[in-house]
């Protein structure tokens, strides 16, 4: 998304949360600008405690403070950078007399851990919430004495609650290895990258996120129909084509337009086990104007898709490994069977990951190639993977962003 300013996108979000008030809580919307017009003295228990869920890089300053650092997953406004995301949103509240307060800024990834936390079957304490969804980060549980930032901010002048003994740390991981020392790389990645707003940032997330598996799916397969020596989608005759037709392609093909190819379609072919892959052909002819594939055109984009999402998942599965091994979580000595042979694991000796966003919950098999993944990673292991329950916090930046809010709004009171 690019906007000519800040005041566009954040005027929107404080549209959105007027309507949302008009429609759930009109009766206390209204009631509040019958006050204002009277010039009626209010007290902060007429407002309503906003968790802003904020799913970019930001240098968070308190619990409603936080200035942007860059954008992702696309978006590009300049003059946002380097200001406080909840001064701008509450500016904007403020502008249409809304009586909402910005109380907590919330990664999405934090909002999950949150949302886990609070909903997760057992005693164990959740570890780890992460998306796999448009884009893709970790938050996680640290001990305060690792986390070295903070004597940084004591020299500086501030301080930080130490009575837990533990912080979230939001890892940022969609930026793992910009660099590119330890990435895969493809000439697709390559080609992805340069044409992004973003290049050369983000390079772990262009090679996991659904916002960027359609896209390299487009540039392979495109790369593969313009290759003289390789025959997808080319048929001399309808003689050699299993349906007795000649393959065409659109002229207006998604195939031929940037971001064309969206990444529903890689999980309508990953799940397709029709005869002679009828279903992959019908969304080749439906979303991208491939009209009469063979059942080897079709075949070959089904394995060109699992390639895609496996490696997706499979690196997925590395973000997650480092963080339980860095954490040493399953270093911690297991109950007497706890992690051994086919038992099912006691409640006290599991690793508890909190995960949302489309990828996880929707394309097939993704969380099983994440756990045959951790299988096969030192540290991790077969008895490990075992110990990693992986659960899905439906909506959890939201829920977790409310019960973040609530809190706040508790601590102020």
């Amino acid at each position: 998304m690019t906007a000519p300013n800040s005041h566009d996108l954040f005027s929107f979000l404080a549209a959105q949360i007027e309507s949302f008030l008009k429609t759930h809580h009109n009766e206390h919307f209204q009631e509040h600008h019958q006050r204002r017009a009277k010039g009626e003295q209010y007290s902060k228990e007429h407002f309503f405690q906003l968790g802003f869920t904020f799913s970019f890089p930001v240098q968070q300053f308190g619990i409603n403070k936080g200035t942007l650092i860059r954008w992702t997953k696309g978006f590009d406004i300049d003059d946002a950078i380097g200001k406080d995301v909840c001064q701008l949103l509450q500016s904007e509240i403020d502008a249409l007399n809304l009586p909402v307060k910005v109380a907590a800024l919330v990664n999405d990834t934090v909002g999950t851990l949150m949302a886990r936390s609070y909903t997760s079957p057992g005693k164990t304490g959740t570890l780890v919430g992460a998306i796999f969804g448009t884009g893709t980060n970790g938050a996680y549980v640290e001990t305060l004495s690792k986390v070295s930032k903070l004597q940084k901010m004591v020299d500086g002048g501030s301080d930080y609650d130490r009575s837990t003994g533990q912080m979230i740390v939001n890892t940022e991981w969609g930026s793992f290895d910009n660099q590119m020392s330890v990435l895969p790389n493809t000439p697709y990645d390559i080609a992805l990258d340069a044409e992004s707003v973003n290049p050369g940032i983000q390079m772990f997330e262009k090679r996991v996120s659904g916002m960027f598996l359609g896209e390299i799916l487009r540039r392979a397969t495109l790369a593969m129909i313009q290759s003289p020596t390789i025959q997808l989608f080319k048929d001399d005759s309808s003689a050699s084509n299993d349906i007795h037709s000649t393959c065409t392609i659109a002229g207006d093909s998604a195939l031929y337009k940037q971001w064309g190819v969206d990444t529903s379609f890689l999980s309508v072919a990953q799940a397709d086990q029709s005869d002679g892959f009828r279903i992959t052909r019908q969304a080749l002819s439906k979303d991208l104007g491939v009209d009469a594939a063979s059942s080897e055109d079709a075949e070959a984009v089904k394995i060109l898709v699992e390639a895609i999402g496996k490696r997706s998942a499979r690196l997925s599965a590395v973000a997650l490994a480092a963080v339980i091994i860095s954490t040493e979580s399953l270093s911690r000595t297991a109950s007497e069977g706890g992690a051994e042979g086919d038992g099912e694991v006691k409640e006290e000796d599991v690793v508890d990951i909190g995960v949302d966003g489309s990828l996880v919950e929707y394309y097939p098999g993704f969380e099983k190639y994440i756990r045959e993944a951790l299988r096969e990673i030192e540290g991790i292991g077969q008895e490990g993977e075992r110990r990693i329950r992986i659960g899905i916090a439906k909506d959890g930046s939201g829920v977790g962003a409310a019960l973040i809010a609530l809190v706040a709004a508790g601590r102020e009171a």
